[in-house]
């Protein structure tokens, strides 16, 4: 019995992850949506050999980027909505557990988790990723920022759903295989810590109303990301205090590497606000 809902995976030359990542998918869910940004791989092929719906997204540089343009344009069939990265897996105990909890719950939407996969091997500890890509459909859509000031970035990245309704959580994890080179990986980093800094700048004059959408989390963060301690307490408390340690050499180089990712958002800040001045 398929799952009523709808997974959508954004992507743009995805042909070395996405075979995985529809492979585990199966045919566990109603339908299965890659919205593509242009491939020039085989990441259209490879989708509508799956048994996919392949829908072209062209942005234009201004609102809505890509998760929210799907939410808008396509037409739904079920009650539920997934989305998926391409280097993210779902496991049988996901499944299992949504056939369970979808039928009965009173929740808009859930939060979901990840093992996240470096250096070829899972990170069993450490801190958790989670991200809220499980929601009914017509609940809400992702946050809107004037970000076409700032950001080339044609999908929401660190945005989160804003839903009208309580939110649950699935205890089960998925895979996530974020793993690409160290080249890749580095590359990432370098410019989502951009669009971080870029976002405390504008949340300093932002209206009240753009702080009070953020989780505890993300207030904590973004009143504290030019702070030079910032990195170092992550760092403390993943790799020590959630035992990261555990995960030897590549749990080692990942919460490493995560502290040199709020060091450069600092140092990127501190420039934005010299060339202010």
């Amino acid at each position: 019995m398929t799952l009523p809902v709808t997974v959508i995976i954004p992507a743009r030359n995805e042909e070395k992850k996405l075979p995985g990542c529809l492979q585990a998918i199966g045919n566990r869910f109603a339908e299965v949506v890659v919205a593509d940004s242009g491939s020039t791989d085989r990441t259209r092929e490879i989708a509508s050999g799956a048994g996919a719906t392949v829908l072209d997204f062209q942005w234009d540089g201004r609102f809505p980027k890509k998760r929210n343009w799907v939410l808008r344009t396509h037409k739904f069939q079920t009650p539920w909505v997934l989305f998926l990265d391409g280097d993210e897996l779902v496991t049988e105990a996901f499944v299992e557990e949504l056939h369970r909890v979808l039928p009965l719950t009173p929740h808009a939407g859930f939060w979901i988790s990840f093992t996240n996969w470096f250096m070829g091997r899972p990170l069993r500890h450490g801190d958790i990723f989670r991200k809220l890509a499980l929601f009914r459909i017509g609940a809400g859509e992702y946050e809107r920022f004037p970000e076409d000031l700032w950001s080339s970035l044609d999908m929401e990245v660190h945005e989160h759903p804003i839903l009208d309704g309580s939110v649950g959580e699935v205890s089960a994890k998925l895979d996530h295989d974020l793993y690409r080179g160290l080249h890749h990986y580095l590359d990432k980093h370098n410019e989502y810590s951009t669009w971080e800094a870029n976002r405390f700048c504008w949340l300093k004059t932002a209206p009240a109303a753009e702080w009070d959408i953020l989780t505890p989390r993300q207030k904590f963060k973004y009143r504290n990301l030019d702070r030079w301690w910032l990195g170092w307490l992550y760092f403390l408390a993943s790799y020590l205090g959630k035992r990261g340690f555990l995960d030897g050499v590549a749990g080692w180089h990942f919460n490493r590497l995560k502290k040199l990712y709020f060091d450069d958002i600092r140092i990127k800040i501190r420039e934005m606000n010299d060339v202010e001045n």
